[in-house]
């Protein structure tokens, strides 16, 4: 399992974006379209705009917004899912988003973790 993305919700993607295109791009990261960079070896950083009145760690609220992890089979987004069951942890149903399997999480504190195996040809980031 390796991680493939962290999708941040900025407060102003106005006020942000010269920021984080001035420092991905000295940490050798390429702009792959509006709010993507990659590091062209399969991780991508994702920016979104956090919604009006909302606080961070709301689900729209600046701050990060989650970790995504991605595996090979949907029998591993199984496993993850039973596994944190069994071990007493709140689990939410696996979601399906046109063949790709998604798990979404909460740490104790909110902080959201995505394990998804993604169908073949879907992106990895939408």
């Amino acid at each position: 399992m390796k991680i493939d993305h962290i999708t941040l919700a900025v407060s102003s993607l106005d006020a942000s974006m010269p920021y984080y295109a001035a420092l991905l791009s000295l940490l050798g990261f390429e702009k792959v379209r509006d709010h993507v960079w990659t590091d062209n070896d399969g991780f991508f950083f994702q920016f979104r705009q956090s919604k009006t009145g909302t606080t961070p760690y709301e689900r729209y609220g600046a701050g990060m917004n989650h970790l995504g992890f991605g595996v090979a089979t949907v029998a591993e987004v199984e496993r993850v899912r039973d596994t944190m069951k069994s071990a007493g942890f709140p689990v939410p149903e696996i979601q399906d988003f046109n063949g790709s399997k998604a798990l979404f999480m909460k740490d104790p504190d909110g902080i959201r973790f995505e394990v998804t195996y993604y169908a073949p040809g879907a992106s990895i980031v939408d």
